[in-house]
C-alpha cells in the first residue's frame, strides 16, 4: 500500500510533464505567429512611408503645375491683378 501513493505521484508528474510539453508547443506557435505579425507590421510601416513619399512627390508636381499655370495666365493676361 506504500507503493500506491508513490505511483500516484509519478502518474501525476508524468501528466504534468505531458501538459508542459503541450504548453511549450503552444508557446512556440504563439511566438511564431507574433513574429509573423511583427514582420507584417514592419512591411505596412514601410508601405505607409512609401505612400507619404509619393504624396510629397505629387504635391511637388502640383506646385510646379500651378506655377506654370500662373505664368501662362499672366502672359495671356487672364488673371485679375
Amino acid at each position: 500500500m506504500v507503493d500506491d501513493p508513490e505511483n500516484l505521484v509519478l502518474q501525476l508528474l508524468r501528466g504534468i510533464r505531458s501538459d508542459m510539453g503541450d504548453v511549450r508547443d503552444e508557446l512556440r506557435e504563439v511566438k511564431r505567429r507574433l513574429t509573423s505579425l511583427e514582420v507584417t507590421m514592419a512591411n505596412l510601416q514601410g508601405s505607409v512611408a512609401n505612400l507619404h513619399g509619393d504624396f510629397a512627390g505629387q504635391s511637388g508636381r502640383i506646385d510646379r503645375v500651378e506655377d506654370r499655370l500662373e505664368r501662362i495666365e499672366r502672359r495671356l493676361e487672364l488673371r485679375d491683378a
